[in-house]
């Protein structure tokens, strides 16, 4: 997660719209990718079996998927969500009321670039998508091994892709948005480009950054998410709120023609709105590694 800070009105409720618009994006991720979410946890259950995990750590825990997920897949644990955002975990500890888990679910407030909080020793570590925001991340690693007991996990996910929506040929010729195949590979292509910039450690080279704070890899595993019809009730929600946060980053980077087509996708009320698509898919890869402590 990116943190904001902002001190004028309008900044303020940018902020706060912001805010909004990650938490539900959040969330659907979290509602369409539940499969993964379960097998993900369900094998880094098996891999930590040998040793009893009472303290666990979600960093950059978001609204709380991997939090649940992790409360769900050990009974005993305690967990505790860490995020730089303080709105993102009023969101979660609302969730937790809502979910009956008040009482093993726990929030820290910390921006991980200045330091790691005061927590007592660790049995597990779950991040997800959340080490390449970080300015250091490989300080941020030597926080999480100093942190860990002696055959501590630390359990790290990263996107090998953005997550698709749309056919490849999408506009056959009797497409409502007119013919522009190719045109989420464009709008991949050019985010790309942008990531590049702003995000320099997505798509890092983590086996050795992890080798490097010292950790020892035991497992390191791809997880393909591919849905298909039918699919999950949100699954044209969480495309549109997804495209949305794209499109407001593209202006400068795509053509005319392919930003009106995207703006047509991205419109609740038009016939071409991927609300109201039949050909939706969700494609996207994930790669985790699990690292010990020895």
């Amino acid at each position: 997660m990116e943190n904001h800070q902002h001190h004028h009105h309008a900044g303020a409720e940018a902020a706060v719209e912001d805010d909004a618009a990650m938490v539900e994006l959040l969330d659907l991720d979290g509602e369409v990718t539940h499969a993964y979410v379960t097998e993900v946890m369900s094998w880094i259950g098996e891999l930590a079996a040998d040793q009893p995990r009472r303290r666990i750590v979600d960093l950059g825990s978001g609204t709380g998927t991997g939090t649940f997920a992790l409360a769900r897949r050990f009974e005993e644990a305690e967990v505790i969500a860490l995020d730089v955002s303080a709105h993102l975990l009023d969101h979660l500890r609302a969730k937790a009321r809502d979910l009956g888990l008040t009482d093993r679910v726990r929030t820290v407030q910390a921006d991980l670039d200045d330091a790691w909080p005061a927590i007592d020793a660790v049995d597990l570590v779950w991040a997800s998508v959340s080490l390449h925001h970080m300015t250091d991340p490989d300080r941020v690693l030597a926080d999480v091994f100093a942190a860990l007991s002696p055959g501590g996990l630390l359990a790290v996910a990263e996107m090998d892709s953005f997550p698709r929506f749309l056919p490849d040929d999408l506009g056959d010729p009797g497409d409502l948005i007119g013919a522009r195949p190719g045109l989420e590979a464009r709008c991949h292509a050019a985010i790309a480009e942008e990531h590049a910039e702003r995000l320099p450690h997505l798509g890092s080279d983590w086996t050795a950054r992890l080798t490097g704070a010292g950790f020892t890899i035991e497992a390191e595993r791809p997880f393909a998410i591919h849905l298909t019809p039918p699919l999950p009730a949100a699954t044209g929600r969480y495309a549109q709120v997804f495209l949305r946060r794209l499109r407001s980053r593209l202006d400068s980077l795509l053509s005319a023609d392919d930003l009106a087509a995207l703006d047509t996708l991205i419109d609740s009320d038009g016939p071409g709105s991927v609300l109201r698509r039949e050909d939706l898919t969700v494609r996207a890869a994930r790669t985790v590694w699990v690292a010990r402590r020895p």
